[in-house]
């Protein structure tokens, strides 16, 4: 489901998370994830959640420090690719449509 030229995919530089996420479907349940990598156009993050390509999910992201109380993340992301893992993970990247807080 990879559309995105391998030229495109890294206009942004993308900082490694590895901090806990959710992702909140439009339809179906809250589904935990972990935010590999963030950047200022989308992130990637790996769950056991299969989405459609060009579906628009819900993500929160909690703080990566745990010594700084910050509010989560809150983004609706556009899925642009999905990769299964070996783990029976799948790992999602896409866009981020907006910020919602």
């Amino acid at each position: 489901m990879d559309h995105v030229s391998p030229r495109d995919r890294r206009l942004d530089r993308r900082i490694p998370l590895g901090c806990s996420a959710h992702i909140r479907p439009d339809k179906g349940k809250e589904v935990s994830a972990e935010c590999i990598e963030l950047s200022v156009s989308g992130m990637t993050l790996r769950a056991s959640y299969v989405p459609s390509e060009g579906e628009v999910v819900e993500v929160v992201i909690t703080s990566p420090n745990d010594k700084v109380e910050r509010p989560p993340l809150v983004t609706h992301l556009r899925v642009t690719r999905c990769h299964a893992l070996d783990s029976g993970q799948y790992e999602i990247g896409g866009s981020t449509v907006r910020v919602v807080g």
